[in-house]
């Protein structure tokens, strides 16, 4: 089949989900999956795709990212537009977008060096394909060599497909199909002496629900231990900002990305692309305060210049 072309019967979704015009072969149109490729969709031509939402960048994402690296090159398919199509309550993302290549970049001593790319699939273009249709668009639509996926993956309309069933369909459409054991929290953190499971398909591994209730916690030490990293709070600076000697007042409208729960925070770091200072964080309703412990640390001119601030929760 040639780049481009749609098959006979595919349905068509517009973004808001709903059925569009069915196609076929004397009515062909530009149906491309990815966002990020342009029309021919080469980018992933004979890579290896980890699937998954990867909200979190989490370590258990970037155990799937590793074992993509082992078999070729390795690509994260992430989906977006999921919340509007589905119509979920917005929550901000764990890691800021314009923060997740410098996420996937630590990654690589993990990918035989190689860093991750990630690229993205509209979820209103595949939310109403059968298991089989999904895995035939991936087949044909960008000729990859195979899949990576967890064990608890499922995929298809209405979540209908399994890992078991995701490894029969590679199998047919000529993919290699790599499953992987949920990395799980050994951490085993509980706070008011319980530890009760995140939500119902919680069975002790890490997940993106785990690390945004243990940002709720405030712990901080244990959304390291389920990141791999130290968590990264991104600031857009703005002519709200007041930048004192030592001090900088931030709104809390400010934030591209989920904050750890109010409070203050001993031991952070603060970053603009280069290493700032150590500092102290208050977090309140209205406003993120930063103190930094060297009074030198900060540029004589004006804060604004910097664009971007990042605290790093140690």
């Amino acid at each position: 089949m040639k780049k481009g072309q749609s098959r006979n019967l595919l349905k068509t979704f517009s973004s808001s989900g709903n059925s569009g015009v069915r196609q076929n072969n004397d009515n062909l149109v530009n149906d491309n999956l990815l966002l990020d490729c342009g029309e021919d969709q080469d980018c992933v031509l004979g890579g290896i795709v980890a699937l998954g939402k990867f909200d979190a960048l989490h370590i258990g994402h970037r155990e799937l990212a590793m074992h993509a690296s082992k078999a070729g090159t390795p690509f994260l398919l992430s989906f977006v537009g999921m919340a509007e199509v589905l119509g979920w309550t917005y929550r901000p993302p764990i890691v800021a977008q314009c923060d997740r290549k410098r996420v996937l970049s630590s990654w690589a001593p993990y990918c035989r060096n190689a860093i991750p790319l990630e690229y993205q699939v509209e979820f209103s273009k595949v939310r109403s394909l059968s298991p089989r249709q999904f895995v035939e668009r991936l087949s044909k639509d960008l000729r990859i060599k195979g899949v990576v996926a967890g064990e608890n993956y499922r995929f298809g309309y209405k979540a209908s497909g399994d890992a078991a069933e995701l490894v029969k369909l590679c199998e047919e459409f000529g993919l290699s199909a790599f499953i992987v054991r949920s990395v799980m929290d050994t951490a085993k953190r509980s706070h008011n002496g319980a530890a009760a499971a995140i939500n119902s398909s919680d069975k002790g591994q890490v997940s993106s629900s785990r690390v945004r209730h243990a940002l709720a916690m405030g712990d901080m030490e244990y959304v390291s231990e389920l990141l791999g990293r130290k968590h990264r709070l991104l600031l857009m600076v703005n002519q709200k900002c007041v930048h004192e000697r030592k001090k900088i007042v931030l709104p809390n409208s400010c934030m591209l990305n989920m904050p750890p729960a109010e409070g203050l925070y001993e031991n952070c770091d603060l970053v603009n692309g280069e290493y700032l200072g150590p500092c102290r964080v208050i977090i309140n309703s209205d406003t993120i305060v930063i103190e930094m412990k060297d009074e030198n640390s900060l540029s004589p001119n004006p804060i604004q210049e910097v664009g971007q601030l990042g605290i790093e929760f140690g």
